[in-house]
This record gives C-alpha cells, structure tokens and sequence, in this order.
C-alpha cells in the first residue's frame, strides 16, 4: 500500500493512494489501522505533506555506500554510522529547500528511508524486518562547508527543511536491487542499486537499536551513493526509487 498524509482546505489526513486519488483513512493508519471512510479525493486537487512526522527522531546512516565514502577520502565504517537530524528538518513533497545564508555550500543527496512501525529495541537482524511499517524517499541535504568546518554533521545537516521526505510510504517495498536515482533540473546526478548497501536495512535496525528505542513513526535513512552535489536557487532536485515514486523539491 501507498499511504499519504495531505492536506486540504478543511483538514490534514491520511489516503490510500490508488491511481490519481486518495481513498481517505479514518485516522492514523500506524496507530488507528487501514479503516477508510469511504471518501475518495484527486490527489491533484490535495496538498502532499510529508507522509510521516517522526515520532521522536530521525535516524541517519552515514557512508553506507562503498563509492560516496570514497568520494568522501575515506574507508567505509565498519559498524554504521549514525548521526541524528532534528524533526524541524523535515519538509514534504515540492516544498522548498532553503539554502542557508551562512553557507556557501548546499549538496544533496538521495537515500532509501526507514519507517518503523513499532517499538524496536535490541531487535535482532533476523527479525528486523518485522518492525518496518514501510519506505519512503528522502533527501539528507548538507551543508558541505560547514560540515567539513564543523568537523561534526549536527550542524550542518540539521537546518530548517533539510529533510524532505515523501512522496507516500510504501508498505509492500520489498529490497531486491531497486535503483535509487538523483536528477537535479533533470540532469542524472546519482544512479545506484541498494543492493549496494555496506550496512544492509536488517543490521542497521539491530545496530540502531542496540543504542535507543525506536518507536512507531520514527525514521531511519539509510545512506547516499556517489555522485552527491551542490544545489543553488531556482533548481529542482527529484529522487527516485523503483517501487516507491518520485520526490520532488524546489531550491530557494
């Protein structure tokens, strides 16, 4: 199933997303379960939110692509490597990335995200899957120069829409060497298999929760290929994922 949160003129809500319409949940499907109303709406005629609000965290992967930690001068992490990104990152499908005055440096970069379903701790990998309500896309947006002034990611990964995530949650996503690509003004800038994950999604969920509990909503992304780079005002960067959609954001 892919599941939306919207938002229209007398309400914010969730669908079922079926074609060119929403089929309108009751309440919220992780909490509420998949309940509809019977109501069906033009998705055209909504506005797409981001389809989860963490519930307390946004959990991310760093360097769990062999080619951007080489990009990066670097080895690859032989356990993964986490960092946070604040929930006031987050934005929602064709809303804009602000590019912060302080830097002169904005990159993107494309991953495969994590929904988690329920509470996870000390989860081991073999039943990790278990705890995945579904996938989303998501844009880690980084400001490069602070980053590397920094010399820690807290900063320059956490501005005010440095998050997007969307366009749906997808349910049913099954990993099996999907394509995650990256287009900036339609120019492919990242092409990669997931299979190509250091860290595949069952050792990362063992991983992370070994350290904090998960709980239902919260949000793990799982690391960026090759080919990351900057994005100035006026452009738009789309990342897509075979089996899930396409994310859509203006630069501004």
């Amino acid at each position: 199933m892919r599941i939306a949160k919207f938002s229209s003129a007398d309400r914010i809500a969730w669908g079922l997303v079926d074609g060119p319409e929403l089929v309108v949940f009751r309440g919220h499907p992780i909490y509420q379960g998949y309940e509809t109303s019977g109501e069906r709406l033009p998705i055209k005629d909504v506005q797409l939110l981001p389809p989860i609000l963490p519930t307390s965290k946004i959990v991310c992967i760093g360097k769990n692509y062999a080619d951007h930690a080489a990009e990066m001068g670097g080895e690859a992490p032989k356990e993964p490597l986490i960092f946070l990104k604040p929930l006031t990152s987050v934005i929602g499908p064709n809303e804009a990335i602000v590019l912060p005055s302080i830097s002169e440096r904005v990159d993107f970069e494309g991953e495969l995200a994590i929904v988690i379903g329920q509470i996870a701790k000390d989860v081991k990998a073999e039943n990790a899957l278990d705890y995945i309500w579904g996938y989303t896309i998501a844009n880690d947006v980084t400001a490069r120069d602070i980053q590397d002034k920094d010399g820690q990611w807290t900063r320059a990964k956490g501005f005010d829409t440095f998050c997007p995530l969307g366009p749906w949650v997808e349910t049913e996503f099954e990993l099996d060497g999907q394509i995650l690509e990256t287009r900036v003004d339609g120019d492919v800038k990242q092409h990669a298999s997931i299979d190509l994950l250091i860290h595949k999604v069952p050792r990362i969920i063992e991983h992370v929760s070994q350290a904090m509990t998960l709980l239902p909503g919260d949000i793990i992304l799982t690391g960026t290929p090759s080919g990351i780079g900057p994005i100035t005002s006026g452009q738009r960067v789309e990342i897509s994922i075979e089996g899930i959609g396409t994310l859509t954001n203006p630069v501004a």
